[in-house]
């Protein structure tokens, strides 16, 4: 019973945190392009980050927050987690955004197909890309205009760094040997203000994906919604190869880059200091 105790904690945790996540992200993506919501790409990428922040807060004493596959992929890869938890926090990262993408459009059908008819899109047409970027990326970004110029291997070096670059700072913020790090109550602050300094730099290129959960569970359901082909950003499983593969492997890179060269740094160099005892804060549960 204990043991069945830990492991719904961890998917009860991961999948609240990412449906969460999904939520807040992908609802802003909605009502910026239905409504003019929000003015440019700044509100955009604060509100995703804010929603990271809140997830993180609301679920991190249950699962402690990974919300991203890349994420608990880097952290097993970092000796953060067994591998044995691995199938349950995808399963509930990926399930917890098809979710989310489900309630909303639950909410924005409507005004979805409102949106269709005014503009002349049909569902399932390359032209429905306007409302399938709601759920699931694109590259170049359909919002981006004419200057956005980004092949595959561009869209693919830009999810990977820019997970490089959020995966790199989650570990920092929660190393224990970082004497440089905040407060552990405001590291889900830093995480989130992370997430829209990367949204705000890669957005314009990728939409800035990420975290495969996000992409490839609200893009399922844009194609068993009407979207069809039409939700796949190119016919050469780019979507997986980018939006998938380029997240993990950015992470990966990150996990390997902190653990085999920072951390024996902060090591070596908080010996003989009583404020660092070289003590990993837990990123989850042992």
């Amino acid at each position: 019973m204990g043991k069945f105790m830990k492991y719904a904690h961890d998917f009860i945790g991961e999948f609240v945190g990412t449906f969460l996540l999904v939520l807040f992200g992908c609802g802003s993506v909605a009502v910026t392009i239905l409504f003019s919501a929000h003015v440019g790409l700044l509100q955009v990428a604060v509100i995703w980050g804010l929603g990271v922040t809140v997830a993180i807060y609301a679920t991190r004493h249950l699962s402690c927050a990974h919300l991203n596959p890349a994420v608990s992929i880097a952290m097993v890869l970092g000796r953060r987690m067994s591998f044995s938890r691995l199938p349950i926090y995808l399963c509930a990262q990926f399930s917890g955004a098809f979710v989310a993408a489900g309630l909303l459009y639950l909410l924005f059908a409507g005004s979805i197909a409102q949106y269709e008819s005014i503009n002349h899109i049909l569902r399932g047409s390359p032209a429905s890309v306007k409302t399938a970027m709601m759920f699931g990326e694109f590259y170049p970004n359909p919002g981006a205009g004419l200057s956005a110029v980004v092949t595959p291997l561009t869209a693919f070096l830009a999810e990977a760094i820019g997970t490089f670059v959020l995966v790199f700072l989650i570990f920092s913020l929660t190393e224990g040997c970082n004497l440089g790090r905040p407060d552990d109550a405001l590291a889900p602050a830093f995480i989130g203000l992370t997430v829209t300094i990367i949204i705000s730099v890669i957005a314009p290129l990728t939409q800035a994906g990420l975290n495969p959960a996000r992409d490839l569970s609200p893009r399922l359901f844009a194609m068993l919604a009407g979207w069809r082909d039409a939700a796949l950003p190119d016919h050469n499983f780019g979507f997986f190869t980018i939006y998938v593969l380029g997240p993990i492997t950015g992470a990966s890179l990150a996990a390997g880059m902190f653990v085999y060269l920072v951390e024996p740094l902060m090591r070596g160099k908080g010996k003989g200091s009583d404020a660092c005892g070289c003590v990993v804060i837990q990123t989850t549960k042992p």
